[in-house]
């Protein structure tokens, strides 16, 4: 007799692998109905549930569900699932992926294409801005303000750069206030994302400031991060300073890139 567990195994690898399963399994664990047999209503529930996380994945990336148009990016979602199903109990974490499993399907491998780069480039902004929705972040703390010295400033716990070969920010908030975007040129593209109270915004950030905030991350104080984007630039390190106090301290304290270092 098959014990509850053993039926709950088998269904749930029924539903994640439906190729796998064979007709005598389906036999012996399921009855069929008047008008059903036992496979065809398992098939319901196998095609329900692939159906169920299409949609989760088009909800995680809309933009490039948008770009590549709903037919194929439902191909993609499909054997996506196939070789990377969930593995999580939440289904926050089923894009993880996704960006990963683009790249190395890509059809162009022997000659790129900018097309696909975009794709590329824009799955990896979604999942980025996707994960920050539900990262710890610091509602309900104290935040700084400019008369914070620098020495206790550090960059916000729900926060991230990136830097993109095509403006895929500019590109995925068109799709999202409907508008109908035709694919950007290739540009160098460099932008911040952080989240205040719970709502996440992207700035666009020059090649030096993408800089700047690397080094931040890696040092985690001002001071150093300015001496080292001196000289990874060959600049004198009282003019990083200058900039740095005069043109963008200010107004990246105001758009929440950070916090307090004891807050």
């Amino acid at each position: 007799m098959t014990s509850l567990r053993d039926m709950q195994v088998w269904m749930q690898n029924a539903l994640i692998d439906p190729q796998g399963v064979r007709t005598a399994e389906v036999a012996q664990h399921l009855v069929p109905s008047n008008r059903l047999s036992a496979g065809a209503r398992l098939g319901i529930y196998q095609r329900s549930y692939i159906t169920r996380l299409c949609a989760c994945l088009a909800e995680q990336f809309p933009a490039s569900r948008h770009a590549l148009g709903a037919a194929l990016f439902d191909q993609f979602a499909r054997v996506y699932l196939a070789e990377a199903p969930s593995d999580s109990y939440t289904l926050y974490e089923l894009g993880r992926r996704f960006p990963a499993f683009l790249e190395a399907s890509r059809p162009d491998a022997d000659a790129p294409e900018a097309w696909v780069d975009f794709m590329l480039d824009l799955a990896r902004y979604e999942r980025a801005l996707f994960v920050l929705f539900d990262a710890p972040g610091h509602e309900g703390k104290h935040w700084p303000t400019v008369d914070t010295p620098d020495a206790d400033l550090v960059l916000q716990p729900c926060f991230v750069i990136g830097a993109y070969r095509f403006p895929v920010a500019q590109y995925y908030h068109s799709v999202t206030d409907q508008a109908e975007p035709s694919l950007p040129p290739m540009v160098d593209s460099f932008v911040a994302i952080a989240r205040y109270d719970y709502v996440t915004s992207s700035f666009p950030i020059s090649r030096l400031h993408y800089g700047l905030l690397s080094a931040m991350q890696e040092v985690g104080r001002v001071g150093a991060a300015l001496a080292l984007l001196a000289q990874r630039e060959g600049v004198p390190e009282d003019q990083v300073h200058a900039a740095w106090a005069g043109q963008i301290r200010a107004r990246w304290i105001e758009n929440r890139f950070f916090v307090s270092k004891d807050a």
